[in-house]
């Protein structure tokens, strides 16, 4: 199940700054910026930090020696700003706090992120693969195979406990191919930061003649629950770091968007499908920065919702269509039920007879009478496991067991 092969964008290193497409001065204060932290630093560290050709950073260097903001004796030497120097840093720092690696420009990060969309050759047999971890009925497998083929925004949604989540996380495994992520992306003399190391899964930063600037990475995932709030769409400066951070949607790109319990952030249903309909529907958001500068970036994601609401609580129906692609995650069978039950066992080296089996299912159903969900083997198998280890003994699954894990778990 490949996407696109991430040879159809591969960054080569600019040999000169009129090649990077930035601005000078923006170069220069992340110099400056380097320079101020470490107090002293040599050419090679600063081609280091800043991911950028060595004829680069000699031109730069050439610049500050030249207007008088540095002391040093040589080119291997470790060079340090005087006061001018320092008073220029000082000011820099007031713009952006910013100083990881050099940014690249924001076309040619629209450009990467349109060359490395999603695309899927899908089977039955490779959809199966990715989720044989889970148990799921076969009209599930059938209408999300649909989804992911024909595309779009895919919501799953039933009751709690039936393994909407954890579906939804394994989606990424689909996916086999690597994408190129920029640590920062430039927009209009503002450097905002995309690559998140809680988001972004490196594999190598590049080979041969890559430019440095970009990272290669598995396709992200980005997972958000009940702590979205409106501000986390857009760009924002970090309370901590004083950067500017690009939203979710911008750092998933070319990946997945996973947003959990969906109806339950401190966004409604309703003001996130107004912001995202034309994301959604022409594959473009336009994003501001903190300054107030709108700028357009491709929105070549798969957004993925899961909630347990029910559908009329989200939203009125006409909103409700524009989720083209609606998946109910039911309650397991007694079949499935049992299937799930096993392999957890099998897992956790806990036998279980069919005698078992039927007593664990039976319990389930008297405390649960309308639903044997997919989350009650886990749970219970873990409870048990607990209780073994704290009494020093190997777990088992008798009658004794069973009862006292069922009531701890469905504690009225």
């Amino acid at each position: 199940m490949h996407g696109m092969d991430r040879e159809c964008f591969h960054p080569e290193e600019a040999a000169s700054l009129e090649r990077t497409g930035l601005p000078r001065g923006l170069i220069v204060d992340l110099i400056l910026k380097y320079a101020f932290f470490e107090g002293t630093i040599t050419l090679a560290e600063l081609i280091e930090r800043s991911k950028l050709s060595p004829n680069i950073i000699h031109s730069i260097y050439q610049q500050l020696h030249q207007e008088r903001l540095c002391e040093s004796r040589s080119y291997e030497d470790r060079i340090s700003l005087n006061s001018k120097g320092r008073g220029l840093a000082e000011i820099a720092l007031k713009k952006s706090q910013y100083v990881g690696p050099a940014p690249v420009t924001l076309a040619d990060y629209r450009r990467a992120v349109s060359a490395q969309t999603l695309r899927l050759n899908l089977t039955v047999d490779s959809l199966k693969s990715a989720l044989k971890d889970l148990v799921l009925a076969e009209s599930v497998l059938k209408e999300l195979g649909a989804a992911l083929q024909t595309g779009g925004t895919i919501l799953l949604y039933g009751s709690t406990g039936n393994g909407k989540t954890s579906l939804a996380e394994r989606l990424p495994r689909l996916f086999d191919d690597l994408v190129y992520v920029p640590y920062a992306v430039e927009v209009s003399g503002q450097i905002v930061t995309v690559f998140d190391t809680q988001v972004h899964q490196v594999e190598s930063k590049g080979r041969g003649n890559a430019d440095l600037r970009w990272l290669v990475c598995r396709r992200p995932m980005v997972k958000v629950g009940g702590e979205m709030r409106a501000e986390m769409l857009d760009t924002r400066v970090d309370e901590i770091t004083r950067v500017c951070t690009a939203p979710l949607q911008m750092k998933a790109n070319n990946g997945i968007l996973l947003i959990d319990d969906f109806g339950r952030q401190r966004i409604t249903p309703r003001e996130l499908l107004n912001r995202w309909i034309v994301p959604l529907d022409r594959r473009k958001d336009i994003l501001s920065t903190p300054s107030g500068v709108n700028f357009e970036i491709p929105f070549e994601l798969l957004v993925v919702f899961a909630t347990n609401l029910s559908l009329s609580d989200l939203a009125e129906e006409a909103f409700m269509r524009r989720l083209k692609n609606k998946i109910r995650i039911d309650p397991l069978s007694e079949d499935l039920f049992k299937e799930l039950l096993r392999r957890v066992c099998d897992e956790r080296q806990v036998p279980c007879n069919q005698e078992m089996e039927e007593h664990i299912v039976r319990q389930c159903l008297t405390h649960s009478p309308n639903a044997l969900r997919a989350c009650f083997p886990n749970d219970l198998i873990t409870i048990a496991c607990g209780v073994a280890a704290f009494e020093r003994r190997r777990p088992s699954l008798e009658r004794s067991s069973i009862d006292e894990a069922i009531r701890i778990y469905f504690a009225r």
